[in-house]
């Protein structure tokens, strides 16, 4: 499975405008996370879903559509999430 692909097909409920997936788990390798497997991420999302919002609640957002990866094959995501007007 290409993770990555599954992160993006999932993150497209959100509608995003623009979204910048980045693997970094080779910068992590030793890592008790890493040896468990999961992998290490780094996201900057921009969807007119987010409007209004604050970050608590875009980030809930992302783990809801991110759903069992967010348990199994992500240890770690870090995200900027923004709405297309504050840009």
């Amino acid at each position: 499975m290409d993770l990555s692909k599954a992160i993006c097909e999932r993150l497209a409920a959100l509608e995003p405008q623009s979204m910048d997936l980045l693997d970094e788990s080779g910068k992590h390798v030793g890592h008790a996370g890493a040896k468990a497997g999961g992998n290490h991420f780094r996201l900057t999302i921009v969807s007119p879903r987010f409007s209004g919002k604050d970050q608590i609640t875009r980030h809930r957002m992302i783990y809801e559509v991110l759903g069992q990866l967010m348990h199994r094959d992500i240890h770690a995501l870090a995200i900027r999430a923004f709405a297309p007007d504050e840009l």
